[in-house]
């Protein structure tokens, strides 16, 4: 029998080109299991912002639902697509792009009347001001080395005062173990080190890459990108929500931010 290695979890430096290999080639291997595990609280049709269960359809931070409505839509790291279904419903006109070619397969298992689109979210295959708005809720942004040009190219593909919404996991939590209970919440490593969390094979090779920001290099991020920064988001933990989803718990949740909602416009 024949044992599976098991990656090896490590802190190293991981370029544009290993990070989206390794993540393309992680999502396609995952995308099966996390649609399985996570697919019922992410619904086929809801807007879910991260694990909290922020819902765009109360926290309306795209703006009110009813103004969607005819609206050219990107969604950047669509995964199975239940953002952009739920977009559709409002009247708007989503396009589902996702770097995972079998991510955007439950996309199309579950139904999506719009185009789905795979590719690299550092190079757009959109001509210049397509759309009027995009999002991202916790894809794309969190796992390149370089998000300035991902910024670039989502402002790009906008149209003058576009808006531009994303989710990423807080930088705050990177200090933090990824434990949702009491082991998770002392502080086990320095907040300011930037150096890439990969996971990587017995020949060291990266088949998973995720890169840390800190709050201010994630607001420099978007101003270079050619942003204003509207908001940023902290959802609270809400009393409703019992699951636990990999670091996030209702323990934590109560005493640290899990995830940063950045709402930027396009001058």
């Amino acid at each position: 029998m024949i044992q599976e290695h098991e990656p090896e979890a490590t802190r190293r430096t991981a370029g544009t080109s290993e990070s989206s290999r390794a993540n393309r080639g992680w999502w396609d291997r995952n995308a099966d299991e996390y649609q399985q595990e996570h697919g019922g609280f992410l619904g086929d049709d809801r807007f879910v912002w991260g694990p909290e269960g922020l819902d765009e359809a109360e926290a309306a931070l795209l703006g009110p639902a009813a103004e969607l409505k005819d609206r050219d839509v990107l969604e950047i790291g669509a995964g199975a697509a239940q953002c952009s279904r739920w977009l559709a419903a409002q009247g708007a006109r989503p396009v589902a792009l996702d770097l995972s070619h079998r991510q955007l397969q439950h996309a199309l298992r579950i139904g999506s009347p719009f185009p789905v689109v795979e590719a690299d979210a550092g190079a757009l295959p959109f001509p210049d001001g397509t759309f009027d708005l995009a999002c991202s809720a916790y894809g794309a942004v969190p796992f390149v080395s370089d998000p300035i040009r991902v910024m670039r190219e989502v402002r790009r593909v906008l149209r003058p005062g576009g808006c531009w919404v994303f989710s990423v996991t807080h930088p705050v939590r990177w200090a933090f173990p990824d434990e949702p209970g009491p082991e998770g919440l002392s502080v086990a490593a320095s907040y300011f080190d930037r150096t890439p969390y990969v996971e990587q094979d017995e020949n060291g090779r990266a088949v998973y890459v995720e890169h840390h920001r800190t709050l201010g290099d994630r607001v420099r991020d978007v101003v270079a990108g050619g942003f204003r920064l509207v908001d940023l988001v902290e959802p609270e933990w809400p009393a409703w929500n019992s699951q636990e989803w990999g670091g996030w718990s209702p323990l934590r949740g109560n005493l640290i931010p899990g995830t940063a909602i950045f709402i930027c416009e396009r001058d």
